[in-house]
């Protein structure tokens, strides 16, 4: 089963061109996929629907967005009809399995001045996999202070950890005629986190560093499945500033349940991909 997370900045790569068709072919290997930002009439891509687009592009893979963001740009009164436009940023999933339930997981934020801070979340997917029912995550992070990030990263903590007890998006679900979810406790979360390997969001989120036991496996902290089988270097990168190629981080992150962690094959960076300032990330399970 393999995973592929991919900030795809709505559509545009490090040569500033729009080509969602070039996203897509480096993601048709991967069983379930985890974009960030997606978006719906942003004009920076000529006001495309992504996840339209995406939908047509990866026709035989179920999906489900969420945008955390949305914004009036232009909503008015045509031909005597209220016509909507709003601006949508957020979150998708796609997946060659059902999604039995999903659900938005809004993020804490803070008011700024500037620059820009808008609304983050989690897109939840609970995905009917052959090897039974997986939750996965589809998230992106504040991309300028790190005290939000850790405030964020602690809340979605909680949800992961707690979803056994907190139920998902439904529960009790034979009251509307539906046939109940499972609550399974493992997870796969993916995307762009927005911080470094080792800096304190990084750690809030995988645990610190014992000088002996380096980072035990618990039921309550993600485990970065690069790290864990050794192949996050100081080298790594999966972000690339889009006027000065040489200006890298790595910013992108596959993390699993500590009970997922033996059935974890492979990690990997994919370093030839253009579609975006941000590189596709994945992993592997038996």
């Amino acid at each position: 089963m393999r995973f592929t997370s991919y900030n795809i900045q709505y559509g545009i790569g490090l040569d500033g061109r729009f080509d969602p068709e070039r996203i897509a072919a480096s993601l048709r290997e991967a069983d379930i996929i985890a974009l960030q930002e997606v978006t719906r009439n942003f004009h920076r891509n000529g006001n495309a629907d992504l996840v339209s687009v995406f939908e047509d592009l990866l026709p035989d893979y179920f999906s489900v967005f969420h945008a955390p963001c949305e914004i009036d740009v232009g909503s008015a009164i045509e031909n005597g009809r209220a016509i909507n436009r709003r601006f949508q940023f957020g979150n998708m999933i796609l997946s060659r399995w059902p999604i039995l339930s999903t659900r938005l997981i809004a993020l804490p934020r803070t008011r700024t001045v500037s620059p820009m801070n808008l609304q983050r979340g989690a897109t939840e997917a609970l995905i009917a996999t052959p090897t039974g029912p997986l939750r996965v995550y589809s998230v992106h992070l504040d991309h300028v202070l790190p005290g939000e990030r850790i405030s964020q990263i602690e809340f979605l903590k909680q949800r992961l950890v707690n979803y056994p007890l907190e139920g998902g998006a439904i529960s009790g679900a034979s009251d509307f005629g539906f046939a109940e979810p499972p609550h399974p406790e493992d997870f796969v979360v993916m995307g762009d986190f927005n911080m470094v390997p080792e800096s304190p969001e990084y750690n809030a989120m995988v645990g610190t560093r014992d000088a002996f036991y380096g980072r035990s496996l618990r039921i309550g902290n993600p485990v970065d499945a690069l790290a864990h089988l050794g192949r996050l270097t100081p080298e790594s990168y999966s972000w690339i500033h889009p006027e000065d190629h040489q200006r890298r981080m790595h910013l992108d992150y596959c993390f699993l349940s500590a009970g997922l962690v033996p059935r974890l094959k492979d990690a990997w960076t994919d370093y030839d991909a253009t579609g975006s300032d941000h590189l596709p990330v994945g992993i592997e399970l038996h």
